[in-house]
């Protein structure tokens, strides 16, 4: 009697600050793809965030929630060395984002990086579809720092977040 097939599982990790609906799609199709997806939170001291690394999740999980493929996916915060995480989570592929030919020289540095660290574990490159390829976290915190309409953009909990961040500064 066969065993139970193996979930194919992939991490798509980022500092996601704020997430976006160019994230969002990428998650979507990448459930197509893969059984099951940690959507994985960098804590990332290096970067300055917006956003606290505990509310970047909480981001995450409010945006999510109610998706039809909310079940296959699982939003956690991680701080290393992805590669370290995708041999802990069992993964096998890393799923990155590529939204033009510049994205491509530092995420193929980074895939072989991982690869040299995790042998068995593939990067997997998505494209956004068209609609989102100009969009970046930092186009969505420039436009509302300078009171550009961000509907559209970002899910709509995150778009509070931003202004009530904006309101408190």
């Amino acid at each position: 009697m066969p065993g139970k097939p193996k979930k194919r599982r992939a991490i798509y990790a980022g500092t996601f600050d704020p997430v976006t609906n160019g994230h969002i799609s990428l998650i979507e199709r990448a459930t197509h793809l893969f059984d099951e997806l940690f959507v994985a939170v960098a804590q990332n001291t290096s970067k300055g965030t917006w956003f606290e690394f505990e509310d970047r999740i909480q981001l995450i999980e409010q945006s999510l929630k109610n998706r039809k493929y909310n079940n296959h996916v699982k939003v956690i915060g991680f701080s290393g060395l992805l590669a370290d995480l995708a041999v802990e989570l069992n993964a096998k592929a890393i799923v990155r984002g590529l939204r033009a030919v510049s994205d491509f020289e530092f995420e193929f540095q980074m895939a072989l990086m991982n690869r040299k660290l995790a042998r068995d574990i593939e990067t997997v490159f998505l494209m956004p579809s068209l609609s989102w390829v100009y969009l970046s976290s930092t186009i969505v915190k420039d436009v509302a720092r300078h009171g550009g309409d961000i509907s559209g953009l970002v899910p709509a909990p995150v778009k509070r977040a931003i202004q009530k961040r904006l309101m408190t500064k």
